[in-house]
């Protein structure tokens, strides 16, 4: 084999490995969330109240499932007396739709300051696992929101129907019914646009673009390694 024919060779392994990375890049799942305003009537110890809050929801692999986080932009209710810190605990249902079907609970921790009297009540992310056990596209709405304040429970459920604050595409064990996924999943807005994704996944991107690079580099190393020993032999 010449030497041009090996220099070619070496260009084109390059020009592979360089597809190969951006292949990695372009496959990488993404997560996004479309902000949904949710419309909750609360019945509460003292009588019924209402309010609208935006409702934000973001994923991240674990484990086996998925880490949904649900996020309120605005309180939704209030207390006549201050609320001493811990005192106050929420919880959600959320529901799942599309492919799959059922609902899991979101869960908070208690609040880390004292709530005025009279105050909207600011609830703190709510954080709960999703396993899927069908393959294709899911989405995740906003469900029943609960919260527990000196021994009483305000219950809030959504009164106007909202739509689907995230969809993702996700794969079911062995690529159907039941069990647990292994594998990563992709969200997109139920509206259509993108966000730059989140959570663990930003791994795959980096992991992309370094084994894109080693790549790269070991061709870049061969072919100046084979110059400079064709050079010596002249």
């Amino acid at each position: 084999m010449t030497y041009r024919t090996y220099q070619k060779r070496t260009a084109a392994f390059a020009l592979s490995a360089a597809l190969a990375g951006s292949a990695v890049l372009m496959a990488a799942p993404t997560a996004s969330a479309t902000v949904q305003n949710v419309n909750y009537q609360c019945k509460t110890p003292i009588g019924n109240k209402g309010a609208v809050s935006p409702i934000d929801m973001k994923s991240a692999k674990s484990g086996s499932g998925y880490k949904i986080t649900m996020s309120f932009q605005k309180g939704v209710s209030s207390s006549p007396v201050e609320l001493g810190k811990g005192a106050m605990k929420p919880s959600a249902v959320i529901k799942v739709g599309g492919a799959d079907s059922g609902q899991f609970t979101a869960t908070g921790p208690p609040n880390d300051k004292a709530i005025p009297a009279n105050t909207p009540i600011k609830i703190s992310d709510l954080t709960g696992t999703y396993t899927p056990k069908k393959s294709g596209k899911v989405n995740f709405t906003a469900g029943v929101l609960t919260i527990k304040a000196l021994g009483t429970n305000t219950t809030c459920t959504p009164s106007n129907s909202p739509k689907p604050s995230l969809e993702m595409d996700v794969k079911g064990a062995a690529g159907g019914g039941g069990g647990s996924a292994d594998s990563g999943s992709s969200a997109s807005a139920p509206g259509g646009g993108e966000l730059p994704q989140t959570g663990p996944e930003d791994s795959a991107v980096a992991l992309g673009t370094l084994g894109g690079t080693v790549l790269l580099a070991g061709a870049a190393g061969v072919l100046w390694l084979t110059r400079r020993n064709q050079a010596a032999s002249r």
